[in-house]
């Protein structure tokens, strides 16, 4: 079943509350749909996969297609304790990630329209699987393993900092192909929140 973002979508010249996205000295152009950090936040719960870019201890950029679950304003994977994504994260905690965001339903089958992006900074903790933070997580997170390896699984944490760049995210189709457009800044998390 295709998703959408379409109540993320502003029409192409009007934003919310029928405010017009053309800037008045541009020539009309359109500017940068205004997020919130919870329809960001919502976003990235709904989904499900993200990229996730780190070093290695030699300093080597590497990044690996992961499953996720949010819970709360972190994401969680599930992965091998022995696996390089875990033996590379504990070494440099320093971590990128980036959820792909499925745009244009059944369009997208039919034309090529990339997925819309949110991009961000985090600091990932490797929690073994016999630590306290795990055996408190496993229900929540018993649907990114198999049952025989949720016992020997490790979890790293990703706890997101600094803003969420995203690209593509509550604009129109049209609007995706400016940059200026689709493009937005928005906090991971609202003022005055402690999380």
């Amino acid at each position: 079943m295709a998703t959408t973002n379409q109540h993320l979508q502003a029409p192409a010249e009007h934003g919310r509350g029928g405010h017009d996205l053309r800037s008045p000295h541009g020539g009309g152009q359109p500017v940068a749909a205004h997020l919130t950090t919870e329809q960001v936040w919502h976003q990235v719960a709904k989904a499900s996969f993200a990229v996730l870019s780190h070093l290695t201890p030699a300093g080597e950029p590497r990044s690996s297609g992961v499953v996720y679950k949010t819970i709360g304003q972190r994401l969680y994977i599930a992965t091998a304790p022995d696996s390089w994504k875990a033996r590379h994260i504990t070494a440099n905690r320093r971590v990128a990630v980036t959820v792909p965001v499925r745009r244009g339903g059944l369009l997208s089958l039919l034309a090529p329209i990339p997925p819309a992006t949110i991009s961000f900074h985090a600091t990932a903790i490797v929690h073994p699987a016999d630590s306290p933070q795990v055996r408190l997580l496993l229900n929540k997170l018993a649907s990114l393993l198999p049952e025989e390896r949720q016992a020997s699984a490790a979890v790293i944490e990703v706890v997101p900092e600094g803003p969420f760049v995203t690209y593509g995210v509550g604009v129109s189709l049209t609007q995706m192909r400016d940059p200026a457009a689709a493009r937005a800044r928005v906090p991971v998390t609202q003022e005055g929140s402690t999380q």
